[in-house]
């Protein structure tokens, strides 16, 4: 099955049900409307050159356009790539990395799609989503014009979307999902999620994202369900949004979870008749679940997944876990993937080792142009994760970490998320975040906590308060209050910023 086929089918079965809606602007595409504009599109591309495995950079903020640029690109046979907005300064590297025919982008990202092109090479043509510009043509002129599109190529084999990686260890990386297995990976989530047509999800993070991909696309056009995205998130205006659409799926991440939780209990109630919230982008604080569970009575599911896949590695289920003991716990793998935890040796470890969280079946068809990394990542069939994790009795899998952020505090090792999540248990925390600074030859454990409105917390006590549920020396420990904690354009903490802040204070 090929990914834009999902919105055809759904189009033959519910034409007139919205597909797609742009809560910013309030538009609307039904099913049969976002097949033709997927159609214009396709002709449009084609008309531009665009042929079978040629690449599609689209760099805009999430909307309609961004949408149908993607299924436009897929319909021909193209490789959609989407790369974040917040990654403006660095375009070129994208642009260069894997060499688009067309950039389709939004109006004011056009001086730095103009300097990228320019400095690389190799475009063939800019096409401006919101009319014309310097250099470009209007994409609403495109559209217009109605160009015929070329016959579906139909390969199922074939490269559809170009995932970039979120650089935590090392540059980016185009992640090469194919039509398959991604299809079936989604349908997977959708029946673990029980996604029903007449759901109506919503999704404020960005497009660019394979998350958004897998938990906020295809799964819901697979059952003809509606898909809303946001392109500025904010706690008030999201709220506001999610209540006109009567959301019933929330997909996010743990801080605008945490922005949903906070909105919710101030006005009193949840903003719909939200079944689940849905997380993804890192692990998720047992505190956070707890409280979905306890004051909203919401369950909070968790995901974990990577660029690389085009799916989950583990999944949870939308209902409600009574046990606080088992909230540490993502969720069993799916059924379209064998997952394991590996030893360093790459043997399957035991049940309750840590180890490597690891896959085979149905994930990336490589790094674009990347042999090495590719073999690297995938040795013995396997895709590594990089991640550290157990796997328990019942195929649970939860993840202790990134063995990269592992914090080694004289010859120790640290696990951030043991430490970050004892820290977000204790009253007026609301976020956590472990990083080391190494000065002098010595690395120092630093921790940075958000406070809850209202209720800060008593920083003074809270070493002392975490100690007896911790197995390390937390003499060395120190924990600071941040205003809030920086993200990647993924939605992850990003501790290299919080470390490079501490590191510049432990020098000054």
């Amino acid at each position: 099955m090929l990914m834009h086929r999902l919105l055809e089918a759904s189009a033959l079965r519910v034409p007139d049900r919205v597909a797609f809606r742009w809560v910013d602007r309030d538009r609307t595409l039904t099913y049969a409307e976002a097949v033709a504009a997927m159609e214009r599109m396709a002709g449009a591309l084609a008309h531009l050159g665009v042929a079978p495995g040629d690449r599609v950079l689209i760099f805009a903020h999430n909307g309609l356009d961004v949408l149908t640029a993607m299924l436009g690109a897929w319909r021909i046979g193209a490789i959609a790539a989407l790369v974040n907005v917040r990654y403006a300064d660095e375009l070129a590297y994208y642009v260069g990395d894997h060499r688009p025919k067309v950039i389709v982008y939004t109006h004011d990202m056009g001086a730095p799609v103009r300097e990228a092109a320019q400095s690389v090479g190799g475009v063939a043509h800019l096409v401006c989503m919101d009319g014309p510009q310097e250099g470009a043509v209007a994409l609403g002129d495109l559209m217009a014009a109605a160009f015929a599109p070329p016959a579906d190529p139909g390969r199922a084999d074939a490269i559809a979307h170009l995932s970039y990686t979120s650089g935590t260890t090392g540059r980016p990386k185009g992640a090469c999902l194919a039509h398959e297995p991604t299809v079936t990976a989604a349908r997977c989530i959708g029946e673990r999620l029980r996604i029903r047509g007449d759901d109506r999800s919503f999704g404020p993070t960005a497009l660019s994202s394979s998350y958004q991909l897998v938990a906020n696309l295809l799964p819901q056009m697979a059952v003809s369900a509606t898909i809303n995205v946001m392109g500025r998130w904010t706690a008030a205006t999201g709220y506001d949004a999610l209540a006109a659409t009567q959301a019933t799926i929330f997909v996010g991440n743990p801080v605008v979870l945490t922005d949903l939780l906070e909105e919710s209990e101030a006005r009193g109630r949840l903003p719909s008749l939200l079944r689940f919230g849905l997380s993804g982008g890192g692990p998720v604080p047992p505190a956070l679940k707890i409280a979905f569970r306890d004051r909203l009575a919401l369950p909070l599911v968790e995901s974990y997944g990577q660029s690389e896949l085009g799916g989950f590695f583990a999944l949870g289920f939308p209902e409600l876990e009574p046990d606080d003991g088992k909230l540490l716990r993502v969720g069993p793998g799916l059924p379209d993937k064998e997952v394991a935890i590996l030893t360093s040796s790459g043997e399957v470890a035991d049940l309750g080792r840590i180890g490597e969280i690891s896959l085979r079946g149905g994930f990336m068809a490589g790094y674009w142009g990347r042999t090495e990394q590719t073999e690297a990542a995938t040795r013995g069939g396997w895709l590594r994760s990089g991640d550290l994790g157990v796997m328990d009795a019942e195929g649970y899998v939860t993840m202790r970490g990134r063995r990269s952020e592992l914090v080694t505090v004289d010859g120790v090792d640290w696990y951030p998320r043991d430490v970050e999540e004892a820290l977000a248990a204790e009253p007026g925390v609301s976020l956590a975040a472990l990083v080391g600074v190494t000065v002098a030859g010595r690395t120092r454990p630093v921790a940075f906590v958000t406070a809850k409105p209202g209720t800060p917390p008593e920083l003074a006590g809270l070493k002392a308060a975490i100690a007896p549920r911790l197995p390390y020396d937390l003499a060395p420990l120190e924990i600071r209050l941040a205003p809030s904690l920086p993200t990647t354009p993924t939605g992850k903490i990003a501790r290299a910023t919080l470390a490079e802040t501490a590191f510049a204070e432990a020098a000054a």
